[in-house]
């Protein structure tokens, strides 16, 4: 290991740990340094994006859970979907949970159990269109979901149960999922199998269940024989922002989101994990840092024309840093260097 990639690896560990989010700094010090970071984790709840993530739940106005109304000043006083981009509940709950949210934390329990209720209903799980012998479901919705509830400590409500059996029976036969109904089913989508991975990875940790572990696997093996995004065919890159940075990625592909699930779920040893590597190593600044290549999601109040209005889509209650060094990025990009055995 050359003494310029220890000097750039220290140099993003103190930019991390310059974050005014304590949730970050905690993060650092555990996935880092090996620390326990006690004192940023008792205030980690008070941070601008884990406030503002939390911030304006009102669970005595919804059926089912502690949702958020409509973006302020809009004209449906309704509460939002728990799916809307990106203010819904279920968005809300994957970012709190990147950002380490305490298992049983009250508000995004509530928040969980509004997500069961729109997601397990049974009369919408036994509404999944099968064409060719093949469901055709976008799995990443319950995915994300066993996994932020696993995270939660929620891996044994029945309903959770319910979400990742489902997922093993809609799994296609490459080990990924489509919602494509015209799909030929020879492909699945990396952007609907990367979620389920990970959740039935959790759900398996959590539970000790065998075919949850299996099909996790199966998963795994679809990243891994394409090298995480190459084409079997051609050996080309299968799409131009795969190899982008995002943050958050929602539902979205990319390489280091790939990386960090794939070592997250224990392949950090596994060498066709290489070529993405050396991606995100390329990508690294001059000072240790990473950058975002690409943004899914707009400041809140951003229109869609670009101006200022409260009907925007894709808007963002947090601010993850839209250019620019981002810390989420470069936490994530060095607990994948870590993994794989690229770290000091």
């Amino acid at each position: 290991m050359s003494q310029a990639v220890a000097r750039r690896w220290a140099s993003a560990v103190a930019f991390l740990l310059r974050s005014d989010e304590p949730a970050i700094r905690f993060l650092a010090r555990r996935d880092l340094l090996g620390e326990d970071g006690r004192e940023d984790a008792t205030a980690m709840l008070s941070g601008p994006r884990m406030s503002a993530l939390l911030a304006g739940q009102r669970p005595e106005e919804f059926r089912s859970g502690g949702g958020w109304r409509s973006l302020p000043g809009a004209e449906c006083g309704f509460g939002v979907h728990p799916y809307r981009n990106w203010t819904g509940a279920h968005w809300r709950l994957v970012s709190l949970v990147e950002l380490g949210v305490p298992a049983h934390e009250q508000r995004a329990c509530l928040a969980a159990e509004q997500v069961l209720g729109w997601l397990a209903r049974p009369e919408r799980l036994g509404d999944v269109p099968v064409i060719d012998g093949l469901a055709r479901r976008c799995a990443s919705q319950e995915g994300n979901a066993v996994a932020v509830c696993c995270r939660l400590g929620l891996a044994g409500d029945e309903r959770v149960a319910l979400l990742a059996a489902s997922l093993i029976g809609w799994q296609w036969p490459d080990g990924g999922w489509n919602c494509d109904p015209r799909a030929s089913g020879r492909r699945s989508s990396f952007h609907e199998s990367l979620a389920p991975a990970w959740g039935l990875y959790e759900y398996a940790r959590a539970t000790g269940d065998g075919m949850a572990r299996e099909a996790a696997s199966r998963a795994a093996e679809l990243f891994l024989s394409h090298r995480m995004f190459l084409s079997l065919s051609s050996g080309r890159c299968i799409s131009r922002e795969w190899v982008l940075l995002h943050y958050p990625a929602y539902w979205h592909y990319d390489v280091l989101q790939g990386l960090l699930i794939m070592t997250r779920i224990g392949f950090g040893s596994d060498p066709r994990l290489r070529d993405a590597v050396e991606v995100l190593e390329d990508l690294q600044s001059a000072d240790g840092t990473w950058s975002p290549g690409g943004s899914w999601w707009k400041p809140l109040g951003a229109g869609r024309d670009g101006g200022r209005g409260v009907k925007a889509w894709n808007a963002e209650v947090a601010d993850w840093g839209r250019s620019g060094p981002s810390e989420m990025i470069t936490l994530n990009a060095l607990r994948v260097l870590r993994a794989v055995g690229r770290s000091p």
